[in-house]
């Protein structure tokens, strides 16, 4: 099997390992508007770089993940479950087992699918059916052959947010323990859901006594978007307003996943607003689609000149507004 290749995702997102989550997460947000494909300079490298920095906030940008990562530390190929061989893949084989199976083209690393891509890695009888708990395997006591299906293999595949609105066919590999590789095109439904499970049928192990291989099933993770944040169908962008924009009202160009629109934003719009544009979420692939929402935060400006100062100590004096009320 090929050498596996560590991953430091700390380096990837450019924070120190003692960062806070919020620290993690604008610097997610930074570096995938920079390298996000649609506005990337440099398109040709663009589209990898967003992948390796989407897996690293995968795992950083959830507590859980971030601890199990930090506990790999420097024996990182001893722990977590690692396979013989250091390969991405999961083991096919029950008592016999030891067999690894290696998957290109999900947009995960091997050391992510090895470390936090699985769930459960496969199910049901292996190899020679020995993941069933019968120390007799696919043989009766009498030892004859019977027939069983193969055991299903399943791994994460990353899904962006355009192919959830518009469908996509991506093409994968699987590679076997022999170094033989073979390629797979699947389709991704218009609507898929995250969590949904992708069948992928006959591409799982083989099966004993003439029974049909197990299938492979892909299991969906939305590809982590710089401007909009997943919540059902609807789709949440968090827009920053000056306070005077918030107080006089202003006319922004807001993002969609399609174009840019213009939205009006009324005078007094307070901080913590939702403001929705129909129709301009995910759809669910039976006609229906979610809402935009506009999640409004008033920006305060963390430093001011000494020119600006006078200006907000002219407005503190001059302004009746009191936000406590008293």
């Amino acid at each position: 099997m090929r050498a596996m290749e560590y991953r430091d995702y700390y380096q990837v997102l450019g924070v120190a390992r003692d960062a806070s989550q919020d620290d993690i997460r604008k610097a997610f947000r930074k570096l995938a508007r920079k390298y996000h494909p649609d506005t990337a300079e440099d398109k040709t490298t663009a589209e990898e770089k967003f992948k390796e920095i989407n897996e690293a906030y995968e795992v950083l940008g959830e507590a859980d993940k971030r601890s199990k990562y930090d506990r790999l530390g420097a024996n990182w190929n001893q722990q977590g479950g690692g396979f013989p061989g250091g390969g991405g893949g999961f083991p096919s084989g029950g008592r016999g087992g030891g067999v690894e199976y290696e998957f290109g083209g999900t947009g995960f690393s091997d050391f992510f699918e090895q470390h936090f891509g699985r769930s459960g890695g496969f199910r049901g009888a292996g190899g020679m059916g020995g993941g069933s708990g019968d120390p007799f395997g696919a043989f009766g006591g009498g030892g004859r052959s019977r027939p069983r299906k193969g055991s299903d293999l399943q791994t994460d595949i990353l899904v962006t947010l355009d192919e959830v609105v518009n469908g996509a066919t991506r093409e994968l590999s699987l590679r076997s323990p022999d170094g033989s590789t073979k390629t797979i095109r699947t389709k991704i439904p218009v609507g898929v859901e995250a969590g949904q499970l992708i069948r992928c049928a006959g591409l799982g192990n083989s099966g004993t006594g003439n029974a049909a291989s197990g299938d492979l099933l892909l299991r969906v993770r939305f590809e982590r978007h710089p401007w909009f944040r997943v919540d059902g169908r609807d789709l949440i962008h968090d827009l920053e307003l000056a306070p005077w924009e918030a107080a006089l009202g202003t006319g922004v160009q807001v993002r969609t996943l399609e174009s840019a629109v213009k939205m009006k934003i009324p005078a007094g719009t307070s901080g913590g607003t939702n403001l929705r544009l129909r129709g301009k979420g995910l759809p669910d692939g039976n006609g229906n689609t979610g809402d935009l929402y506009i999640a409004i935060i008033v920006a305060i400006p963390e430093e001011i000149s000494e020119a600006e100062r006078p200006l907000w100590e002219a407005l503190a004096e001059g302004s009746s507004f009191n936000p406590r009320g008293t």
